[in-house]
């Protein structure tokens, strides 16, 4: 039988989205306000859906204290606070769009889960506005 066990974390980060290779014109006109030079902010909420067969000697999953502890260190305390665009290494060459952001998210716990695991992220940006990335 198989499960979805989910998790719900959040951060706060800044960001802005822009290409270097392109003039402030150019951000502006694709990306608007949020190609402040100045950069941006966002308190992001996110869903870790795992998915998976029942252990028969446990009954879980996935521990809900693993699964916290990797959100944890793998994404909100790497995260949160930061100047994405500045300070998370996986943004020095990739623009911080909330796809990306999921992306990096979905990378991160991907390398330290189960890889029997079907993983799924759910971002929201804002409370009206998310991307989901489940690796494909």
């Amino acid at each position: 039988m198989r499960v979805t066990v989910k998790r719900k974390a959040h951060f706060n980060a800044a960001h802005r989205l822009y290409r270097k290779d392109w003039s402030d014109a150019k951000n502006e006109a694709i990306f608007g306000l949020c190609s402040n030079p100045h950069y941006h902010g966002h308190n992001y909420d996110f869903w870790v859906e795992v998915t998976g067969e029942i252990d028969p000697e446990t009954g879980y999953v996935i521990d809900m204290k693993v699964l916290k502890d990797n959100v944890n260190a793998q994404v909100c305390n790497y995260m949160d606070h930061k100047n994405l665009n500045e300070q998370v290494e996986e943004f020095s060459d990739l623009n911080p769009t909330a796809e990306h952001i999921a992306f990096v998210i979905w990378t991160r716990l991907h390398k330290v889960l189960d890889k029997d695991f079907d993983l799924r992220i759910t971002l929201f940006e804002t409370e009206r506005n998310c991307v989901v990335y489940s690796g494909e």
